[in-house]
């Protein structure tokens, strides 16, 4: 019987590979985390600390250069940094050499709400704590409001978010106990009635055509109450 030596040798090989291939991976997984690096994206303050983020990250109440590769379990990690209030979505990325790096993004705060349990309003409507690193410039909110019924205060604080005048010079927002809105303008004594968001944009662009004219003729002060209630009008009250 003749023996098939290439047979053979490819056989060896095969099993040097593999032997070789599992080695280096066992190897590979034994490997402790190198290098932590966390990284906040898009241009906003921090309102949760790289600190915080760290603390956050610890398993099984070990540092995460402590532990070796093959135990760290990524979906856990990103579960509870994404369950974190101040974080809209976190993303964890570990390579062959070891290093780990987080990129985070932040909830971006649009509103305050002024109670006794202040908190913000996020710009996807949502309850976000206060920051003992950073306090945004945001509209304050008071009146009537729960923050299990955020929607009509969100809907419009995201309206002054995405306007540039409103942005500018709104810096109270007020529900009222029957869910209509008045707004106290910068360096204005008046209140602004908005009443109910019905026709929101054309109440809106009557604010704007009053302001400018009374900016011009220098009356701002002359008002208490300037009702957009109405249709096609401007109904003010003198102080």
């Amino acid at each position: 019987m003749k023996i098939n030596w290439n047979y053979i040798k490819a056989v060896v090989l095969f099993g040097v590979v593999v032997f070789l291939f599992a080695f280096s991976s066992a190897k590979n997984g034994n490997r402790k985390v190198e290098k932590t690096t966390i990284e906040f994206v898009e241009e906003q303050k921090p309102f949760i600390t790289h600190a915080t983020v760290s603390k956050l990250l610890i398993q099984n109440q070990q540092p995460l250069t402590s532990v070796p590769k093959e135990t760290l379990d990524l979906n856990v990690l990103e579960s509870a940094l994404n369950a974190n209030a101040m974080i809209e979505k976190a993303d964890i990325f570990l390579d062959v050499n070891g290093d780990f790096s987080v990129k985070i993004k932040q909830k971006k705060p649009i509103a305050r709400v002024l109670n006794s349990n202040s908190y913000y309003i996020d710009s996807k409507g949502g309850y976000m704590p206060l920051s003992s690193n950073f306090t945004a410039r945001v509209p304050i909110v008071t009146g009537e409001v729960s923050k299990k019924k955020l929607g009509n205060v969100f809907a419009i604080a995201n309206k002054i978010e995405q306007d540039e005048f409103l942005k500018k010079n709104v810096v109270e927002i007020i529900q009222n106990k029957n869910n209509s809105i008045d707004l106290k303008l910068r360096q204005c004594s008046f209140i602004v009635q908005i009443g109910k968001l019905e026709h929101l944009d054309k109440k809106i662009n009557n604010l704007k055509a009053f302001f400018k004219k009374a900016l011009k003729d220098k009356s701002l002060e002359k008002y208490s109450k300037v009702n957009l209630q109405f249709e096609n009008q401007v109904v003010c009250t003198k102080v």
